[in-house]
């Protein structure tokens, strides 16, 4: 392997993956950050691993069963050996997961927010539960015992299952198993003046001998399995002659019951029920983790809604007030550019755009690509408003975003009914690109709007993760917007663009001619600089490019949230680039790749991360930004991201990662731009956006960045 790829500088993506989540556990550990915000984090980390086994652990099992299975370019690991290194990687991290738990749980205690245990009930609590349980639990459970008339059964994806040795009267041994059904409620509150809650899976526990009243119990645990959920429809047999909508409700079926990948254990696990699991779920031991908490935190936001406003304000963040515009924004992006940079400024704005365009008179068509979208989408409402206002409306949704499926499935049926025309994407790729385009016609002059993002057209996440959005009227840019959707219509993939980078034809090699031009700068002794912010960066050519521009002396900023199959700082290769990432109260989700320094600076935002999924089998848009004071605002944030010396960590060249120095004055970047959203008020008249005055540590802190951090 290592004739072929140079391993020296780059480490597994899976690996990378899970130091990522060991970050963000860190923040559920993390004293400054309010409690109950912490035990979201905590959350946060068991959905992440929850989905890391159902995809990745899940993909990587399915590729295991190939005749010749791939070595990994970046580790020269075998499958086989991936897969024992993320299973041992695991179980620090549930260990650790364990540890934040209990000390969160402590400190709500001392809270007056009371995690109950059974044993910490009184005898008239347990009357309370138990009474509880006969009424609203018990008619709703679906009790099994396993023996030689009732087979193993087919257990649910992450569903949590009651499990316990039984004994009949005939002394002969099994198992009783009591799945807990998503219909019942998380928890039950105890009668007291405190908040106080037990788990529902800890009262069906408890009181499990009720159920299986004619057999003796022993050995209870609380299990739950989790399945492969990697499915691609790409790789499914396709019926061209089936509706495709038909072809993805008959993939979804079969995702609940592929293969287990991982068995979690509440409790003490006896050794005849592990070794029941491991025969029927053909499981191996390192797939069993046996943990003290709960197998999952969905709980906590029911737990929110019970908490007092004092409560609220004292153990959640602060909520703040997102910067807006009190204007037309189709008058307003006709005449320049405008970017949004969610959640700092509203995403509302472009909510307001669409209804402007559903209900002008001088819109005559909305072309738009959507791949994830919000649970009530007014997104989803304008589209329609403006197919039933006479509008031509053209979109491009993509049914196989990985656990959206049935939601998109439901919205393509209802914008076909309001009389859109739909485009389903391509069986071969994922349609993922984030474009908006409205034509307007006024005085029989035919004009443009261009919107492209970093991210989905959806309210919800839109308020939790940080993403860009330009809004041009540049006409070349809208060429390229018209082209890439009669391509996308027309099914033609390899389409050519004069602005715009799109994947899977040109994109790539576009991105790396780019920092060939720094490297040429760089060797002809000028000034060179490379600045990338995405999620992952696993793409093999991309990396041994980037290493190759650090061995000709361009200085490198990587600012890389999750996966960072680079290693930094490593002799002969890599000792000019710098990766840096931000884990804190939202997710950065934003795209940027930036070239060069001064006036000679040229930036892109983009949909695509820097994987080889994003370049090769997914249609990703980039756009450069031309407009020079959106670019340097583009540029400062930059800036402030890589002085983040609170919520930022430095990427070592071990793999691990360090917290960046505590100097003065501290920089928590989200908290940054959240104050300078504060700071920012509208002036109608004008219709421009100006900053009021700044605080005294605010104008010190730009002071300082702007000693210390070169662009």
């Amino acid at each position: 392997m290592s004739d072929i790829f140079d391993t020296s500088f780059t480490q597994n993506r899976e690996l990378s993956w899970l130091m990522f989540n060991r970050r963000v556990l860190k923040e559920a550990e993390d004293l400054s950050v309010p409690l109950m915000e912490r035990l979201k984090f905590l959350a946060i980390f068991q959905s992440n691993l929850d989905e890391f086994y159902m995809i990745r652990v899940g993909s990587l099992s399915d590729i295991a069963r190939l005749k010749q299975p791939p070595i990994d370019n970046k580790s020269g690991m075998t499958i086989k050996e991936q897969l024992d290194a993320i299973y041992k990687a695991t179980v620090p991290l549930i260990d650790k997961k364990d540890k934040v738990f209990f000390q969160i749980k402590k400190q709500l205690e001392s809270n007056d927010i009371h995690h109950c245990e059974i044993s910490q009930c009184s005898t008239s609590e347990l009357k309370f539960l138990e009474n509880i349980f006969k009424r609203k639990i018990l008619p709703l459970l679906s009790p099994l015992v396993i023996d030689r008339h009732h087979p193993f059964p087919h257990l649910l994806n992450k569903q949590k299952v009651v499990v316990a040795s039984v004994k009949n009267k005939e002394n002969l041994l099994t198992l009783g198993m009591i799945p807990i059904s998503d219909t019942l409620d998380k928890m039950i509150f105890l009668p007291r003046d405190t908040i106080s809650f037990v788990l529902t899976e800890k009262v069906v526990q408890h009181f499990f001998p009720l159920v299986f009243d004619k057999y003796q119990i022993s050995d209870s645990c609380i299990v739950s399995i989790t399945r492969n959920a990697d499915i691609h429809p790409e790789d499914e047999g396709f019926d061209f002659d089936l509706d495709f909508r038909v072809h993805m409700k008959l993939i979804l079926k079969k995702r609940s019951r592929l293969a287990p990948v991982r068995m979690e254990v509440e409790g003490e696990l006896d050794e005849k029920i592990r070794r029941v699991f491991k025969d029927r779920a053909k499981l191996s031991d390192a797939q069993i983790f046996v943990q003290k908490s709960p197998i999952s935190f969905d709980y906590i936001f029911d737990l929110l809604d019970k908490l007092s406003p004092k409560q609220r304000m004292d153990y959640t963040e602060p909520p703040f007030q997102s910067a807006s515009l009190k204007i037309s924004m189709l008058d307003y992006c006709a005449r320049q550019d405008l970017l949004l940079f969610y959640p700092y400024d509203d995403f509302e704005l472009f909510v307001q755009f669409l209804k402007e365009s559903a209900n002008s008179n001088d819109v005559v068509s909305i072309k738009i690509s959507l791949y994830r979208l919000a649970i009530n989408s007014r997104v989803i409402q304008y589209l329609c408003d403006a197919a039933q206002n006479g509008k031509e409306v053209t979109v491009l949704i993509e049914l196989r975003a990985r656990f959206d499926e049935k939601n998109n499935i439901e919205w393509a049926e209802m914008l076909e009914k309001s009389g859109c025309n739909l485009i389903y994407g391509f069986e071969e790729v994922k349609v993922h690109g984030k474009i908006c385009l409205i034509t307007l016609k006024r005085a029989d002059k035919i004009s443009y709007i261009t919107q492209i993002g970093t991210g989905n057209y959806n309210e919800k996440t839109a308020k939790l993760y940080t993403d860009l959005s330009l809004f041009t009227s540049n006409q070349a840019i809208a060429q390229d917007a018209i082209t890439f959707f009669k391509n996308m219509a027309t099914s033609n993939l390899q389409g050519t663009y004069n602005q715009l980078w799109v994947a899977p034809y040109a994109y790539k090699n576009q991105l790396m001619e780019m920092i060939d031009r720094e490297i040429e700068k760089a060797n002809g002794g000028q000034p060179s600089r490379i600045i990338f912010k995405a999620n992952s960066l696993s793409e093999r050519d991309i990396i041994d490019k980037l290493s190759q521009a650090s061995q000709a002396g361009v200085k490198i900023d990587l600012i890389i949230r999750g996966i960072c199959c680079l290693l930094p700082n490593i002799k002969g290769r890599t000792e000019n680039i710098q990766v840096t990432n931000v884990v804190g109260r939202f997710l950065e989700h934003a795209r940027i790749y930036a070239f060069g320094e001064g006036e000679d600076v040229k930036v892109w935002l983009s949909s695509g991360d820097l994987m080889t999924r994003s370049l090769t089998r997914r249609v990703e848009v980039a756009v450069p930004v031309l407009d020079k004071a959106i670019k340097r605002r583009i540029l400062d944030m930059l800036m402030i991201m890589l002085s983040d010396n609170v919520k930022g960590h430095r990427l070592m060249k071990n793999g691990r990662h360090q917290r960046m120095k505590d100097e003065q004055p501290r920089l928590n970047s989200q908290e940054y731009f959240i104050e300078q959203a504060r700071n920012f008020v509208v002036v109608e008249e004008q219709k421009v956006i100006v900053p009021t005055k700044k605080k005294s540590w605010f104008k010190r802190l730009i002071d300082h960045l702007a000693a210390n951090v070169r662009i």
